[in-house]
């Protein structure tokens, strides 16, 4: 890598370390860092405007969940209670988890994530701020209409698991269910848009020095925590899809009568499910890791124990989903493994609690707010654990599993290993956004009535349960001693609102939102979060060669803030960041980042009216919210990938690096492979569904294609593929034209489409619908999965054709040519293994 830079780690020393930077540079960064003003605001994209709001939205949706909880609780204090009538509390009941799960926990990590990485990091920015922009903006308002159609009486009552046959059109015939189907399957695709972001900002825009050894154990979480979205959520996005499509076309994936069936479904939506409690516990544990340091005064025991403890629990969580399905009949093998990787993924979170009952063991902590917390969150998270263990325990599993006992354990997990530490986070690092530090005397009394709530809210349910209340039910018939463990949990339900109640009032009274005064570093962390900051994050970006940089390096603060280090002043006149290495996190190149654009606000504003507008089957209406969304979206794209006049820019020390680059070491090539990662998961879940339902139901795949159009149809794949990568070569040659190389990369668009058409008409012309069975719905399952792309696949054609038109497709090598063809060889690859296993499995030639 080195040697393709021209970058020797030896020119670190050649910073100078005297002096001060002109003034007229701190002047330019402000300016072209600077946030627009008023309403325009909204249009911002720095991660420090954008994090906060992420995080205020997910706090509302806390709030929101918690309220609907309480009513819930006063509902079952006694039995017979008429507080709610038997429907309104289902969709209280849907509505409490669905937003706990898909609108408060995972989006808090993830605008956690856009708030801290950059500053954690010493980058100026991620590497796509529009792209956190949109995600934003997508999440909030899909949230905001999410949760409205709880007042119009359209709120989803199927349980925030949404199992079928419950959530057919037969037994669910309104458009309750439908809300949540397009609802959460558009925010599972806001968080994956996250991930991108987060896995190519943690590996893409390190600060030169920081390799994988110094790296941050937040950036560490968060990298796990995104690795396992992409791998988790495409699983319930196509869950959503298939349900969705059988409500609204009749194609029978869960109705056993036809050749589908319901299980299917928990296997798909738990695949998401129980690894998606760790995706929520990562990111909190890594943050955890982070206070602790500072909150015992002494480095963190265990940090590469921690590490891999990270990467231990991320692979054996996707081992764990049918523990959720002890109950369904599986096979006994089935059970013991699935049993024993449930107790198996217990021993790395106990690596974390020792590690962190050794820091502070052997440091000297004090007892504020921030420790409470995190010792009650220890605390409550290990008792959830130990139930944990116990429901791994399928005889145990059997006689406890859909009663109180299994909300008091998700309850205790959930609220100890993730509510609790996000309450220290925000009194740890509200000195970084806030001009006043919150109250320590007040914070205490948050953290006593939030933990004493909730030990007697739960602690009793778990009592409760064993004595056989089920989960689920609006009300109860007196008599059955369940009455005393009610009242407990309702009345520390209150106890737990009060808590938050008074924290709300904090933040009113403390926290004033500013970017550069702020009440800085409260708790003496020792991470560059704690750096002089700005609108654009750092003044400069420091070398990095310590896990603790702020206490290894004293002066550290004063240096970065008189500009000595990397990109002191900004060379090119653009927003600026340094891409290093993935591993060794050596500068590579500078990045030129987008600034204000309205056009990520206005693609999320009609992305989510498509989707909330066909929920009410408005369908002329949402397909033209659809085709402004894809407008604003192309517009978006269209400001990108533009070499500036500055081809070479000044860093500091003498160091030149490069403003564009092609290939894979681009922050956009990596995007684009992780985004093909997620692609891939939906299409590897659908073949999954494909010899699930075949193995289930064999009988009812009696339909088969003639096996000869294989060989036009992976001919054509083939030539797509071909077309694409004999364009990238021609666009290398000077002696051709960029319609040349354009021209090719079209007509392999042409091939893919045409290789699409002919497989779908192949199968349409043996008479199957997707109708007609399990066979023929999983099969047009396919198509539809293939058919988004061949969509995408055109819309790409047009832009290819726009951009070369106006001469934006440079030589030799163009970012946006680049990502096309990978998108083509993908796209042609999936076509031709759908059309080789419909034909091949069962039937072949």
């Amino acid at each position: 890598m080195s040697s393709e830079t021209g970058f020797d780690p030896a020119l670190y020393e050649r910073f100078p370390t005297t002096g001060e930077r002109p003034a007229g540079e701190f002047d330019e960064l402000n300016r072209i860092w600077a946030a627009p003003t008023g309403i325009a605001k909204l249009t911002a994209v720095n991660n420090n405007y954008v994090g906060v709001w992420y995080i205020a939205t997910a706090f509302l949706f806390f709030v929101l969940a918690g309220v609907l909880a309480l009513v819930m609780r006063a509902q079952l204090a006694l039995p017979l209670q008429g507080i709610l009538p038997q429907e309104t509390y289902n969709q209280f009941f849907t509505m409490h988890g669905t937003i706990m799960m898909f609108l408060f926990a995972v989006p808090i990590m993830e605008a956690l994530g856009v708030l801290l990485l950059p500053q954690m990091l010493a980058a100026r920015d991620l590497p796509f701020p529009r792209l956190s922009a949109y995600a934003f903006w997508a999440y909030f308002v899909g949230g905001l209409c999410f949760f409205a159609s709880i007042f119009f009486g359209l709120a989803p009552n199927g349980g925030w698991f949404m199992y079928p046959p419950l959530t057919s059109t037969t037994y669910s015939p309104g458009i309750n269910a439908d809300f949540w189907l397009l609802g959460i399957g558009f925010i599972e695709i806001s968080a994956i848009a996250g991930a991108i972001e987060i896995i190519v900002g943690v590996l893409r825009t390190r600060a030169p020095g920081m390799s994988l050894r110094e790296m941050p154990i937040f950036a560490w979480g968060m990298l796990v925590f995104a690795g396992m979205i992409v791998i988790a959520f495409p699983s319930v996005i196509l869950a959503t899809l298939l349900l969705e499509l059988e409500r609204a076309l009749n194609w029978p994936f869960f109705d056993p009568t036809r050749g589908g069936d319901p299980v299917l479904w928990q296997h798909l939506f738990w695949f998401f499910g129980h690894p998606e409690v760790y995706i929520i516990f990562l990111p909190a544990s890594a943050l955890v890791s982070m206070m602790i340091p500072a909150l015992a005064r002494t480095r963190l025991v265990g940090h590469n124990l921690i590490v891999l403890a990270f990467l231990a629990t991320g692979f054996i969580s996707f081992g764990v989903w049918a523990h959720h399905m002890f109950a369904t009949g599986m096979p006994a093998l089935s059970v013991g493994f699935f049993a024993a990787a449930s107790m198996a993924v217990s021993v790395p979170a106990g690596i974390q609690v020792f590690s962190w009952i050794a820091t502070f063991a052997s440091g000297k902590p004090v007892f504020n707010t921030p420790t409470l917390f995190v010792l009650g969150g220890l605390v409550t998270f290990v008792i959830g654990g130990l139930t944990g263990v116990m429901v791994a325990l399928v005889p145990f599993d059997w006689q406890v599993h859909d009663t109180h006992f299994i909300v008091a354990h998700l309850h205790y997990v959930l609220i100890g290993g993730a509510v609790f530490p996000l309450f220290a986070v925000f009194y740890y690092w509200m000195g970084m956004t806030s001009r006043r530090p919150l109250s320590e005397r007040t914070g205490k009394w948050v953290f006593w009535l939030m933990f004493v709530g909730m030990q007697v809210i739960f602690l009793p349910m778990h009592l409760t349960g064993l004595m056989g209340m089920p989960r689920r039910v609006y009300t109860y018939l007196p008599g059955r001693d369940w009455e005393i463990t009610n009242m407990i949990s309702t009345i520390g339900a209150f106890i737990f609102a009060a808590g938050v109640l008074l924290f709300l009032i904090e933040l009113a009274r403390n926290f004033r939102f500013t970017v550069e005064d702020d009440a800085g570093n409260v708790y003496g962390g020792g991470t560059l979060e704690w750096l002089p900051t700005g609108l654009y994050s750092t003044r400069s970006i420091p070398v990095v060669n310590s896990r603790y940089p702020l206490w290894d390096d004293p002066g550290i603060c004063k240096d970065v803030e008189e500009g000595r280090y990397f990109l002191p002043n900004a060379p090119t006149g653009h927003r600026e960041t340094i891409i290093t290495s993935p591993v060794r996190a050596e500068p590579e190149y500078v990045q030129i980042m987008p600034g204000p654009s309205a056009w990520p606000l206005l693609a999320a504003v009609f992305t989510a009216g498509f989707f909330v507008i066909l929920t009410i089957q408005a369908y002329g209406v949402a397909l033209f919210s659809g085709v402004l969304a894809v407008l604003c979206v192309l517009r978006w794209l269209w400001d990108t990938d533009r070499p500036i006049a500055v081809e070479q820019a000044d860093v500091g020390a003498g160091i030149m690096l490069p403003t564009y680059v092609t290939g894979p070491r681009t922050h956009g090539w990596w995007a684009m492979i992780v985004l093909l990662v997620v692609i891939g998961m939906i299409f590897l879940m659908a073949v999954f569904s494909y010899f699930y339902l075949y193995g289930i139901h064999p009988q009812f795949w009696m339909v088969e294609a003639q096996g000869w159009w294989l060989f036009p149809i992976v001919g054509l794949y083939a030539l797509a593929a071909l077309l694409a990568w004999l364009g990238r070569r021609l666009l290398a040659r000077e002696d051709v034209s960029e319609w040349t190389p354009s021209g090719l990369l079209l007509w392999g668009m042409v091939a893919a489409g045409a290789a699409f058409i002919l497989d779908l008409w192949s199968w349409r012309a043996t008479g199957l619908t997707g109708d007609a069975s399990g066979q023929g719905a999983i099969i047009h399952a396919l198509f539809t999965l293939q058919g988004c792309l061949v969509f995408i696949l055109a819309l790409m054609a047009v832009y290819l054709a726009a951009r070369t038109g106006r001469a934006l497709i440079i030589k030799p090598c163009n970012n946006t040519f680049d990502l096309i063809t990978l998108f083509t060889w993908y796209l042609a690859g999936q076509g031709a293994a759908s059309a080789l296993l419909t034909r091949l499995v069962p039937g072949g030639f």
